[in-house]
């Protein structure tokens, strides 16, 4: 399985031969000026909740791609009025695909779309495909509902915003480690603007206090799951 970052929340995974694309946020920012959009390909994009550094690019690369668009019943609702067709509405809960399973979480945080309309509520997802099992918490603060993923699930990487202020900081983080009973994280959601800044190679050390890891790819990079 390959990992690539393509910024704040966005990264693309790829598994036994699909592509699934999370949370497309790659134009507005400044530190993904190098990304071509142009380039990216998805099986599927799905998408955690409807704030603008989540979707800003989530119709275009729909359109792009002719991904299936899976998330929360209202925001494929507006993806739909889009002009998207290709979309599969969700609720908190588990569906199988026919890349595996995909179960919707629950996150702390709030959702809205870009023109105000409702955006249900934000969620994260556990995703079971090519033999592994990946936790994307989406936005969201540490909550005791993490720990149920530990009896349901042995995590194999934990996808995990660590830029606090709006989210999970990096403190948080590694309790919620505890919670999912995951050793291996990959940050999002830290150092687009100046209110997530982090000290980096801070975050880097108190995960190895900790005896966990934390992976920090950089924009554009691929690292190997």
């Amino acid at each position: 399985m390959k990992y690539t970052y393509y910024g704040q929340s966005c990264f693309l995974l790829e598994a036994e031969g699909k592509k699934f694309l999370f949370d497309p946020f790659i134009k507005p920012n400044p530190l993904a000026s190098h990304i071509d959009t142009t380039a990216i390909q998805a099986d599927y994009i799905l998408v955690s909740h409807g704030h603008g550094d989540h979707i800003a690019d989530l119709v275009e690369l729909a359109k792009q791609t002719n991904a299936k668009v899976i998330g929360m019943v209202e925001v494929m609702d507006w993806v739909a009025k889009q002009g998207i067709t290709n979309v599969h509405p969700m609720n908190f809960g588990k569906q199988k695909f026919d890349f595996g399973n995909l179960r919707m979480v629950w996150a702390t945080h709030s959702s809205s779309m870009p023109d105000g309309s409702y955006g249900g509520n934000p969620a994260g997802f556990v995703l079971e495909t090519a033999g592994k099992t990946i936790y994307f918490a989406g936005d969201t603060s540490l909550n005791a509902d993490m720990k149920i993923l530990a009896d349901l699930y042995k995590i194999d990487y934990a996808i995990l915003p660590i830029g606090g202020n709006f989210t999970m900081d990096v403190d948080d983080a590694l309790v919620a480690t505890k919670y999912i009973n995951c050793d291996q994280v990959i940050g999002v959601h830290y150092n687009t603007f100046s209110l997530i800044e982090i000290d980096t190679e801070e975050a880097l050390s108190k995960f190895t206090r900790e005896n966990k890891k934390l992976f920090l790819p950089a924009i554009g990079e691929t690292i190997e799951l």
